[in-house]
C-alpha cells in the first residue's frame, strides 16, 4: 500500500490512517511533509492543522466533534481531546441535484424470485411460526423442535453430532456422511420467532408490535403463518388483524392464528396447529422462483460492528449499490436514526419535497428529545468497540454510516412499522442497534438486508437473507464464516467505490436468486427484537 492516510473529503481538516504509523514518522502528504506526534493505529484520525480548544472538527465535509483541547498537526484524536459536536438543521435549504450511475447493462437483467398475488416479489419462500405475546413463546419453541427435526430444515451442527458421539461413546470423529440429513420440501422453509412482548409495558407496544409482526407477514418473502395467541394479552388477535388490514387490505396469504385459552389442553392445541400448518406448507411448497425486475428489490441497508474504515470502504460501496438500485426502480432502506446525527442537512435537501424534509426533522427531534429526557443522548451512541476502531463521536460515526444510502433523492420517511411501498430511498425511523434495526427493516418489507461491519457481527434474520460485507481484510480473513464480501481492495487502493458496489450488486442478485446461501442463513442466524419505543440508540 503507497498510501497512509486518507482524507475523505476536501473541507476535511482529520485524516484518517489507513496503516498503523508510529511517533516520529514522517509523511509526504498533500505536498507537505506531516510529522506524526503519537502512535496511532490503522483507522484512527490525525489532525492536518493545529486544532485549539473549542476548535471545529470536520470529517467527510461535515462537523463531527470539536477540540477540547489542543492538538498540534499531525497530533492524534481520541476522545481525551475531542467531543461530539453536530450541525443543527432546521429546514431544507436546497434541492440537490442527482446523477444517477450507469446501470444501462442492467436494465434487461432480472433475479429468480417468489411472486406474491399482491405484486410483491420473495428472495426466500417462508413458513413462518411466531406469537403475538411472550406467554406463548414455549409453545412456539416446542413446534419448532417438530418441525426443524422432523423436515430437516436445519441439519445437525457439528456440535450437536459431536456430543452424540461422546454420549454414545464412540469416536469423537464426524463423519460426512453422518452429516447428510434429507430435506422434505424443496421450496419451502420454516421459520420460528419469539420475542417478550405483547403484555405489560404500555398498550403503544403492543400496538407497535402488532405493526413489526403484520409487516412480516405481508413481507414477500413470506407464503403464510401461523400465529400463537393466549387470550388476555394486551396484544389482543383483532388489534392484530386491524394491523394486517392497515398495511394490506389485500393480504392474500393464509395466516393461521390459534388462541390458547380457547382450545383446551396444550396436546390437543398443538395436534390442531401441526396438522393444519403442515397442510399449508405443502401447498406453500408448490411455489417456484421465477423471473422478476430488479424493481421488485427492497433492500436492507445496516451496518454494525463499525470501525473507522466503513466509512470510506464498505458503507460508500454499499451506497453505491443502493444508488444503482434506486436507478433500477428498487427501494433501498435506510434507517438508524441515531447514526444519522450531524448529516440532517445534506438528507434533508435530498428529500423530494418539503412536507417529507420536515417530518424527517420531526421524527429526528422526537428521538433526540426522548433520549435526552431518559439521561442519555445521540452522543452516547459510539459501543466500545467503534471507539477503539477509531469512531470517536457520534457525528463521526454518523457520517460514514450515512454513506450507505449513496446520494439518490430521498422519496419517503417512514415512522417505526410502516411499510415500504415507493420506489427510491426511503428513510425508515430504527434504532442504531443492529438486530432491532434489521428487525424493522424486514418488518417495514425489506426482502434482502446488506450489513456492513469493520470488527464483525454475526447478526441474521429469520425470513431475509443478511449479506455481510467486511470494510477491511483482516477482518474478513479472521472470521470467514460469517463475512460474504470483503470491501478491503477499497483500502487498498486495488478497487474503485465504484467498483465495489457493482461487485456488490451481482452479489446481492445472486443471493436474492438462491443461487448463493449467505452466511447468516448457512449458520441459521434468526435474529428478531423488536423495539420497544423507549430510548434505544
Amino acid at each position: 500500500m503507497n498510501n497512509k492516510l486518507i482524507k475523505v473529503h476536501p473541507d476535511d481538516n482529520v485524516a484518517v490512517a489507513l496503516v498503523d504509523l508510529w511517533q516520529g514518522d514522517k509523511i509526504e502528504f498533500e505536498g507537505e511533509q506531516l510529522i506524526i506526534l503519537a502512535d496511532v493505529q490503522a483507522k484512527h484520525k490525525i489532525a492536518l492543522t493545529k486544532l485549539n480548544a473549542s476548535d471545529k472538527i470536520y470529517m467527510y465535509g461535515v462537523l463531527v466533534g470539536k477540540a477540547t483541547s489542543e492538538i498540534e498537526k499531525g497530533g492524534k484524536l481520541a476522545t481525551t481531546n475531542v467531543k461530539h459536536e453536530a450541525s443543527t438543521t432546521t429546514a431544507k435549504t436546497e434541492t440537490v441535484s442527482w446523477t444517477a450511475p450507469d446501470v444501462s447493462s442492467w436494465k434487461d437483467k432480472h433475479f429468480m424470485g417468489y411472486h406474491r398475488k399482491d405484486g410483491q416479489v420473495g428472495t426466500a419462500n417462508i413458513w413462518l411460526f411466531f406469537p403475538l405475546v411472550f406467554c406463548e413463546n414455549r409453545n412456539v419453541e416446542l413446534l419448532k423442535d417438530v418441525f426443524e427435526k422432523e423436515l430437516s430444515f436445519h441439519k445437525s451442527t457439528r456440535q450437536r453430532q459431536l456430543l452424540r458421539n461422546l454420549i454414545r461413546g464412540n469416536d469423537i470423529e464426524i463423519s460426512e456422511k453422518e452429516e447428510e440429513e434429507k430435506e422434505i420440501f424443496e421450496n419451502i422453509e420454516v421459520k420460528f420467532i419469539t420475542h417478550q412482548g405483547g403484555c405489560g409495558g404500555i398498550r403503544q407496544d403492543s400496538v407497535s408490535l402488532s405493526k413489526l409482526l403484520a409487516g412480516y407477514v405481508n413481507n414477500p418473502n413470506v407464503a403464510g403463518a401461523t400465529v400463537l395467541s393466549l387470550g388476555c394479552q394486551n396484544l389482543q388477535i383483532d388489534i392484530f388483524k386491524k394491523a394486517m388490514n392497515d398495511i394490506n387490505p389485500n393480504l392474500d396469504k393464509p395466516v393461521l392464528i390459534y388462541e390458547q385459552q380457547q382450545m383446551g389442553t396444550i396436546d390437543e392445541m398443538l395436534n390442531k396447529i401441526i396438522i393444519e400448518s403442515f397442510e399449508e406448507i405443502k401447498k406453500a411448497n408448490t411455489i417456484r422462483r421465477e423471473p422478476a425486475p430488479l424493481s421488485k428489490l427492497k433492500l436492507g441497508l445496516e451496518c454494525g460492528g463499525s470501525d473507522g474504515f466503513s466509512g470510506i470502504s464498505a458503507n460508500p460501496a454499499l451506497g453505491y449499490a443502493s444508488d444503482m438500485l434506486s436507478a433500477l426502480g428498487g427501494s433501498p432502506i435506510l434507517s438508524e436514526f441515531p447514526e444519522l446525527c450531524g448529516v440532517e442537512q445534506e438528507l434533508v435537501n435530498r428529500c423530494v419535497d418539503d412536507e417529507k424534509a420536515e417530518r424527517f426533522l420531526q421524527l429526528m427531534r422526537a428521538y433526540e428529545d426522548a433520549a435526552e429526557a431518559a439521561g442519555s443522548g445521540f452522543d452516547m451512541n459510539p459501543s466500545p468497540g467503534n471507539i477503539k476502531d477509531g469512531l470517536i463521536t457520534d457525528a463521526m460515526k454518523s457520517a460514514g454510516a450515512a454513506k450507505k444510502g449513496g446520494t439518490s433523492p430521498i422519496q419517503d420517511i417512514l415512522d417505526y412499522g410502516e411499510y415500504v411501498t415507493k420506489p427510491g430511498l426511503n428513510l425508515l425511523c430504527t434504532p442504531g442497534n443492529d438486530v432491532e434495526s434489521t428487525t424493522a427493516m424486514v418488518g417495514s418489507g425489506a426482502n434482502i438486508v446488506v450489513f456492513t461491519t469493520g470488527l464483525g457481527t454475526p447478526t441474521g434474520n429469520p425470513i431475509a437473507p443478511v449479506i455481510k460485507l467486511s470494510s477491511n481484510t483482516e477482518m474478513a480473513r479472521r472470521m470467514p464464516d460469517i463475512i460474504d464480501l470483503d470491501a478491503g481492495d477499497v483500502i487498498r487502493g486495488e478497487k474503485t467505490i465504484q467498483e465495489m458496489g457493482e461487485v456488490l450488486f451481482d452479489y446481492i442478485v445472486k443471493v436474492a436468486s438462491g443461487e448463493i446461501t449467505s452466511k447468516a442463513d448457512q449458520n441459521n442466524q434468526d435474529d428478531f427484537i423488536p423495539w420497544k419505543r423507549g430510548v434505544s440508540l
